[in-house]
């Protein structure tokens, strides 16, 4: 599938648009909040293996329906290297359908499933995971992306 190209607003005082990362690997991975534990973990990941990512010729964008302000604090916080994508109309989570229902303390809830997503440099999608458990995630990614590189 070639994802198609749209735009969102992004962390770095500049919109994020996919056309522009064309010839190039992009990691897109969703994640439900800012400043929670499990998505700081996933976030300290990408960011400690960034170099070999950028090695391997690829992009790494965070995805939340956090804003952008908080975004800032959330990269600033953890000293990312990549910019943070703000989706809090759900436009790009609809595309890439990743809300779904969830049990938040005896609570049904709707969230975002953390989810990543591996698009090659011709803008098709090329990998999918889904229902992410954190350890040992972002090293599979890695992997991933080297093999297409």
């Amino acid at each position: 599938m070639t994802v198609p190209d749209f735009s969102a607003e992004m962390t770095g005082n500049q919109p994020f648009r996919m056309s522009d990362f064309k010839g190039k690997t992009v990691v897109l991975y969703f994640y439900p909040k800012d400043n929670t534990p499990g998505c700081t973990t996933e976030s300290m990941q990408f960011r400690d293996l960034y170099p070999e990512f950028q090695q391997a010729n690829t992009e790494i964008f965070g995805i939340s329906r956090d804003s952008i302000r908080s975004h800032e604090g959330f990269k600033g916080k953890l000293e990312m290297p990549f910019e943070l994508v703000s989706d809090p109309d759900e436009t790009v989570c609809n595309l890439f359908n990743v809300m779904k229902m969830k049990n938040m303390y005896g609570k049904q809830v709707r969230g975002v499933e953390r989810s990543t997503f591996i698009i090659d440099a011709d803008g098709k999608l090329v990998k999918e995971w889904r229902g992410v458990k954190v350890p040992g995630h972002v090293d599979e990614v890695l992997e991933f992306v080297k093999a297409l590189a």
